[in-house]
């Protein structure tokens, strides 16, 4: 017989199982492609999120949010104050641009004092001229 008339067929079994969770303290930041949403943004989504959980009964008022949430009523109030802005001001804050490196220059603590102004026109003002300031 032949050497290189010999076939044969090698069938190998891999058990791949689950992977291993990472260890106690290591963590691992993902980021998504293009750069980060900025903090702003996340905070006025979850304010938007928190209002409809509030007006459908989900929860019954904003110190079950604190409560769930682990932040003070006095964090979450601020929070919530973010709805207070006019909703033009609202979805520019929601479609914000990823941030590349660094910082964004618009704060929550800034647009926390628009938010106090109660006529929208003057927020708007106030917004423009911020974002004139932030170059955003």
């Amino acid at each position: 017989m032949n050497r290189n008339d010999l076939s044969s067929t090698i069938d190998v079994q891999f058990d791949l199982g689950t992977p291993k969770r990472a260890t106690v303290g290591a963590t691992r930041e993902v980021k998504p492609r293009g750069g980060q949403m900025p903090r702003l943004t996340r905070l006025m989504a979850l304010a938007i999120k928190c209002l409809g959980m509030v007006e459908s009964g989900e929860v019954s008022d904003y110190a079950e949010l604190a409560r769930a949430g682990y932040v003070t009523r006095a964090r979450m109030s601020q929070i919530m104050n973010l709805v207070n802005l006019a909703p033009d001001i609202q979805e520019q804050i929601l479609f914000l641009p990823a941030i590349e490196l660094g910082t964004s220059p618009l704060t929550e603590t800034t647009v926390r004092k628009i938010a106090c102004q109660p006529l929208w026109n003057r927020q708007r003002t106030q917004w423009q001229q911020l974002r004139k300031d932030a170059q955003c």
